[in-house]
């Protein structure tokens, strides 16, 4: 699940990270009282006005703007509040249709008074999984995309990888501190956080956190100007506070009505629609679709408790996208017996009605018998197949 931008601040503080201040807000006037709130606190008229979607590179997009007074504050919020914001990596880049504004971070401006005094690096925590170790990726190379730098300039990207029995070690912060090329107070400023950093990282159960830029200020101090915080969604029954911030209006609403039936769903490109029970049954099924000249428009896995409901539902949400040319069921009926899926399946494509895709079904394991007879009797538009191959070819035939 990921946070905004001001969310993942609000975790931060908890764990005594130096962050840059800031207040969010989701009306002009809400704004403006913030920016007086601020200006007083800060004894600066200076202001960052900050649009708070999840996507990075909000200021290539005119999402981020510096306000040097009240009367450029109110003309910034009022233009970002509302906009439709297109960045990098929003969907479909610059050239698409981006995301509206609904919230904005009214922050201080971290870089006062000395602008040229601050230096700017960028320090993630992610999971390493070849390596199966949390690594720190830092850079004095920060405010820049760590993907150009890490390409244009490798050498200057540092990876810290941290011993999952030892945990984090008070060495592993100065190492990063070093690579940075710090020293006297930034040494000791950067190395507390970079502790007080992991230790949020883990204990929120994040699978990232991303700093950039990470501001080292004219007087020494290691400030979070920026963040992308993103949280395991398995680890939600455990952290109800973190669980309460989701936005579901920054997320797919295909996948969140999915998520509501209790469906794992994913929208890709393709034009196979895929229906499956189990990760790992569902990867192979989109690798012989793609195999057998398709490509999937879906990841759907309906779990082991596919009853004849959350099969329509299923349906109902694959028939939603018009690439889609046909749909390719595959259970394997373990837990869930094969015919009460069949019928199901038949239930489904009754009550929903002028299904105009080919349907290739096939069920394996308890009752496949029964089911492939239900299927092949049921007098609809639905093809059954006994192996994954018989899949294939059932899908190569209707694609042409």
């Amino acid at each position: 699940m990921n946070l905004h931008e001001y969310q993942g601040k609000s975790i931060l503080t908890t764990y005594d990270v130096p962050i840059q201040k800031g207040y969010a807000a989701d009306t002009v006037e809400e704004a403006m009282a913030k920016y007086d709130q601020l200006a007083k606190e800060t004894g600066s008229p200076f202001a960052v006005i900050k649009a708070q979607i999840h996507a990075g590179g909000r200021g290539k997009g005119g999402g981020v703007k510096l306000a040097k007074n009240r009367d450029e504050a109110k003309e910034h919020i009022s233009n970002i509040l509302g906009m439709q914001l297109k960045t990098p990596q929003t969907p479909g880049g610059m050239e698409g249709a981006g995301k509206q504004v609904n919230k904005i971070l009214v922050a201080e401006d971290a870089y006062a008074p000395d602008f040229d005094a601050n230096k700017e690096y960028y320090v993630s925590i992610l999971m390493d999984r070849e390596r199966k170790q949390n690594v720190i990726i830092h850079s004095t190379q920060g405010g820049m995309d760590i993907e150009a730098v890490a390409e244009d300039t490798p050498d200057l990207v540092h990876k810290t990888y941290i011993d999952p029995e030892a945990g984090m070690q008070a060495f592993n912060a100065r190492e990063v501190a070093f690579n940075l090329g710090l020293e006297g107070r930034a040494f000791k400023s950067m190395v507390h956080f970079i502790g007080r950093l992991y230790r949020a990282f883990v204990e929120s159960d994040a699978s990232l956190i991303e700093i950039n830029p990470c501001l080292h200020t004219g007087d020494d101090r290691i400030v979070a100007v920026d963040c992308k915080f993103s949280v395991d969604d398995n680890s939600l029954y455990r952290h109800k506070d973190i669980a309460a911030m989701r936005d579901e209006s920054e997320e797919d609403a295909t996948e969140v009505e999915a998520k509501s039936y209790g469906l794992n769903f994913v929208n890709l490109d393709g034009n196979v629609g895929c229906m499956v029970n189990g990760a790992g049954l569902a990867m192979a099924t989109m690798d012989i679709i793609k195999l057998s000249g398709g490509e999937p428009a879906n990841f759907l896995d309906v779990g082991g408790t596919a009853d004849a409901a959350r099969v329509e539902q299923a349906f109902r949400i694959i028939l939603r996208d018009d690439a889609v040319e046909a749909i390719l069921i595959n259970i394997f009926g373990g837990i869930v017996r094969c015919d009460r899926v069949a019928q199901g399946v038949v239930d489904a494509y009754q009550n929903i009605g002028d299904i105009k895709v080919p349907i290739i079904v096939r069920l394996q394991g308890t009752n496949a018998d029964i089911a492939k007879e239900l299927i092949d009797n049921s007098g609809l538009n639905v093809r059954s197949a006994v192996s994954l191959q018989d899949a294939a070819e059932e899908v190569k035939k209707v694609l042409g």
